[in-house]
């Protein structure tokens, strides 16, 4: 069970913004750019998963999962899995594979998240 004491760390979660590369994006031409834009940061619990092995291309690969919990609340209740998270003191970026979404009377918000993978 999560307690308020546990939410040791803060982690910002940031979702793709589209770009314009120089001109006003024309449909289906691909001029757009996208980078992720911060939307808010919070008060976070990180507790490292027991790592998994995928085989890809007949060889072992390592995979890092780390549970991220936070307070459920408006803002964090948008997340998705097309946004990342980013430990604001490490600068260590997360890929979010998985949110629970809990009932309205729960408090805590549980997102799987993988680290050192491309975005």
């Amino acid at each position: 069970m999560t307690v308020a004491g546990d939410l040791n760390k803060r982690v910002s979660f940031s979702k793709k913004h589209a770009l314009s590369v120089d001109s006003p994006p024309l449909p289906d031409y691909g001029n757009t750019e996208e980078d992720f834009v911060v939307q808010f940061t919070v008060a976070a619990r990180i507790r490292p998963r027991l790592g998994g092995e995928a085989v890809q291309a007949a060889r072992l690969e390592g995979r890092n999962f780390v549970n991220i919990t936070v307070r459920a609340s408006a803002q964090t209740r948008q997340v998705t899995t097309d946004w990342i998270a980013t430990d604001t003191r490490s600068g260590e970026i997360f890929n979010i594979r998985s949110v629970v979404e809990p009932p309205e009377d729960i408090e805590y918000l549980e997102l799987l998240c993988e680290r050192g993978v491309v975005s």
